[in-house]
């Protein structure tokens, strides 16, 4: 299909978001971005990009952006929470060559993206909050300030709470997992190298990785609770918590913790997989399709994979119809795989006495005798080229 000329708005100004209308402008359609914020920008965080979508950005020409911006992860390593002492190390230099995983900051590669859609002509509508899509042969978006907006096509990569979503699968209540979890980021004063850090503790979890020119360091630290967080990214924190719950965490551990000075909460929810990812010239991607527990570190990765996979259907395809359909079937089985992937993760790193002890001793004879195996157990995610 030619998509010269065709309409195309896009809600939500976030990785996924901007990567379809990068994506899909390059493919010569006409693409506006209503994003609710006053500014494209992002809470401080860190994100893991790993090879397949570094494939999605190489193909887009963004690949060196990233690495001007980022920390190529070296290795990822496993350690007790006591004193942090080393359980398994697996090298990505040695183990994944030719495969590269990057550390960057959220914003940063929202800078890289919305940068380059406004250089292709992606328009760009900033304070224009979606209140409600309405699907149809000319799909509309009816805003919060009561201006309605629509065209051949609309996009919602519109997160957890899409608007999109609901218009096309009603209205689902997650399930909280029983589990919270803190960000923060902290000066890295300890000199600590381009490698994930994993402290494995009875029932919870810190994870620690540095980011831009390595003088940052990100923190992603997960407990399990009964009482549940409301679900979002910008509830503020006393730093004092999160201290007191990792109060058993020592080595680099418990030096990162003491340097919080600002931390945001939240609870982790599982939502389904949507079942319908398009309705009639409407669809879904990212967070809005599949929102991911971040224990794969796939929800930025997806979402890439989404927007690329989204554009070449449609390229591919007689028309919006047929386009949006063969999107759905590439896109969701994979989608489905890895959130289940994702959700069955966290207790590996949560296991108390007395299987933690055996837990560790047999993680360790896998990284000394089998270590590529390790590694490669998680091919199908890493290895996946959406662009091939």
């Amino acid at each position: 299909m030619e998509l010269k000329g065709l309409k195309i708005i896009v809600i939500g100004a976030g990785i996924g978001g901007l990567t379809a209308a990068l994506a899909l402008r390059r493919q010569g359609a006409s693409v506006t971005v209503l994003e609710q914020a006053e500014a494209i920008s992002e809470v401080g965080a860190g994100l893991q990009i790993t090879p397949n979508g570094v494939a999605v950005l190489q193909a887009l020409g963004l690949a060196d952006d990233l690495a001007w911006c980022s920390q190529r992860a070296r290795a990822v390593v496993l350690r007790g929470h006591r004193r942090g002492t080393e359980v398994l190390r697996l090298d990505l230099d040695e183990y994944a060559a030719g495969l590269r995983y990057y550390f960057v900051h959220r914003s940063d590669l929202i800078g890289i993206l919305a940068g380059a859609a406004r250089r292709e002509g992606v328009q760009v509508r900033l304070l224009q909050k979606a209140e409600r899509v309405e699907p149809g042969p000319q799909p509309v978006v009816h805003l919060g300030n009561g201006a309605q907006c629509g065209g051949d096509l609309v996009v919602g990569a519109d997160g957890l709470h899409s608007k999109a979503r609901v218009a096309l699968n009603g209205e689902r209540n997650p399930a909280f997992t029983g589990q919270v979890a803190w960000r923060a980021t902290v000066p890295n004063h300890l000199n600590l190298p381009p490698e994930a850090q994993v402290f494995m503790g009875p029932g919870r979890h810190l994870v620690a990785y540095p980011l831009r020119d390595g003088s940052l360091m990100n923190l992603v630290a997960v407990q399990e609770r009964r009482a549940w967080a409301e679900e979002g990214w910008n509830f503020k924190d006393d730093p004092a918590n999160l201290r007191a719950a990792f109060a058993g965490f020592g080595g680099s551990a418990a030096a990162l913790l003491e340097a919080v000075e600002e931390v945001l909460l939240w609870g982790l929810f599982r939502h389904p997989v949507a079942a319908s990812w398009h309705g009639e010239n409407t669809a879904i991607l990212g967070d809005a399709a599949h929102p991911t527990l971040p224990f794969m570190a796939q929800g930025a990765n997806l979402a890439l994979e989404d927007a690329w996979v989204l554009a070449r259907s449609l390229q591919e395809s007689a028309g919006v119809k047929a386009g949006l359909a063969l999107y759905q079937s590439r896109r969701r089985d994979r989608a489905e795989k890895v959130v289940q992937a994702a959700s069955s993760n966290a207790w590996k790193y949560h296991l108390r006495a007395p299987l933690s002890w055996p837990a560790h001793q047999v993680l360790k004879l896998g990284g000394r005798f089998a270590p590529d195996r390790m590694v490669s157990q998680f091919d199908w995610i890493y290895r996946h080229d959406v662009t091939a």
